[in-house]
């Protein structure tokens, strides 16, 4: 097993992405923190983790919340005695906006959620992972943080900011022997996805588990010559295919 006594903690681990990683870090033998907003979402994942023999703890916090990030990240630690994985998958998108429909407010939601929150989940492992001199951590922008679209002004900029914010903390922490990358997914077929597409993910999209296999092969001794690196993981929604018949109109 890739992960065995390691400790990972998955932010947004409750669905899509997230669990499907959640579940694999058990799998591959990591001792796992299930994080999200409500608690009873990932007691669930941490039941079936618990199923198939694996280790995990559910844990609630708000990833825009600075006494919820630093909480839960204690709360790890008492359990578990270190941190070696940090995955951010906790994200938010809006419905189709255009700049002139947007308020202060759903611009400052995104932001706050999709790089606010990244910023203060990977600080708040910093002082452990520096201290062992050793981590792992997975930031998520996506296709839409490569290129803009119309009626996405924050989430696309908000992604984007993950990929520099990403490179700026990989330079900061190698001597560390820290490793911090981004993946790009293209579109996935998760809940968020299907919410925007009217209930049902488009025909192209990938499955959680395709992207929870990049993540894996990052996050294990495989990946250690990786980092302050974006990973475009985009499928059939990569932009060079939108020109085939019948893959995306």
């Amino acid at each position: 097993m890739r992960l065995e006594n390691k400790v990972a903690i998955i932010m947004g681990g409750s669905r899509g992405i997230g669990r499907a990683i959640a579940m694999d870090c058990a799998r591959e033998g990591a001792k796992v923190a299930v994080v999200c907003k409500h608690k009873s979402h990932s007691d669930e994942v941490v039941a079936l983790i618990g199923r198939e023999g694996g280790e995990a703890i559910s844990l609630e916090a708000d990833v825009a919340c600075e006494a919820d990030v630093a909480k839960m990240v204690a709360q790890t630690k008492d359990k578990f005695q270190r941190i070696d994985i940090l995955v951010n998958t906790a994200a938010v998108n809006l419905p189709y906006r255009t700049v002139a429909q947007l308020t202060l407010e759903e611009w400052d939601f995104v932001f706050r959620v999709n790089l606010t929150g990244t910023f203060l989940c990977c600080r708040a492992v910093l002082p452990e992972m520096m201290g062992q001199r050793s981590g792992k951590i997975i930031n998520f922008s996506s296709v839409g943080g490569r290129q803009g679209c119309a009626g996405r002004a924050p989430y696309c900029p908000s992604k984007a900011a993950v990929i520099s914010f990403t490179e700026c903390l990989a330079a900061e922490v190698k001597e560390f022997g820290i490793d911090v990358n981004t993946i790009c997914p293209g579109c996935v077929d998760t809940d968020m996805v299907r919410e925007l597409c009217g209930g049902k993910a488009p025909p192209f999209a990938m499955q959680p588990k395709e992207i929870s296999a990049v993540v894996m092969f990052l996050v294990s001794d495989e990946g250690k010559s990786i980092t302050g690196t974006a990973i475009n993981a985009y499928g059939l929604d990569n932009p060079i295919f939108r020109s085939i018949s019948g893959v995306k109109k």
